[in-house]
């Protein structure tokens, strides 16, 4: 089973994600942020990815730290599920279209962590009318896919081809990222076991 378990306990978050590479696409994590759950369920959702856990933050500061911190445990899930990456096909790339938006995706987990985010977001929050803690503090976005990367051990570039609402900017390049992902992720029956790698090593 590839699965791991992580949690990260700070001054400012709470943080614990049970992660399985091999799942049918399950979020069930307590999320106090409606925007980001929606975004975490639709990662999961379109990666077939199981995820669990819960999320908890100083969001009477603002949505930094636990949006990033989760993105560093996230990370920290993929690379303890994924160990040396032997087998695996190492890279994947996906184009999502969402309505108006084009998003494009590219991750290779070849262990050198680097993030190229060009969602052209305006940096203005996705407000709710219901609840505070439903809207996203859009300028979190890069924040969350750089802990990522950072921690995943692996180069993500996003970009934005196209698109006119930052709703759809950042829930197509969650839903790019995922696709992606699960590609570079999933066992490669002809590599028999192999570490994709020149090297021999990923690191």
């Amino acid at each position: 089973m590839r699965t791991a378990t992580v949690k990260r306990t700070t001054g400012e978050t709470q943080i614990e994600l049970t992660l399985n590479l091999d799942g049918t696409g399950k979020c069930e994590v307590e999320n106090p942020i409606g925007f980001f759950d929606h975004m975490l369920k639709s990662f999961c959702k379109h990666g077939l990815f199981d995820l669990s856990g819960s999320i908890k933050g100083d969001l009477e500061v603002d949505q930094h730290h636990t949006i990033e911190d989760t993105g560093i445990v996230l990370g920290e899930c993929f690379k303890k599920a994924l160990g040396d990456c032997a087998g695996i096909y190492r890279s994947g790339f996906f184009i999502y279209p969402m309505d108006e938006t084009l998003v494009q995706a590219a991750v290779d987990f070849g262990g050198r962590p680097y993030l190229v985010s060009n969602a052209n977001l305006t940096g203005i929050p996705l407000v709710s009318t219901s609840s505070a803690n439903a809207s996203f503090q859009t300028d979190c976005f890069e924040d969350f896919w750089q802990g990522f990367v950072s921690n995943a051990q692996c180069n993500l570039h996003i970009d934005v081809i196209r698109g006119r609402s930052d709703h759809h900017k950042v829930e197509g390049a969650f839903k790019a990222v995922s696709r992606a992902i699960r590609a570079a992720t999933e066992v490669d029956p002809r590599r028999k076991g192999d570490v994709p790698s020149t090297k021999g090593v990923l690191v």
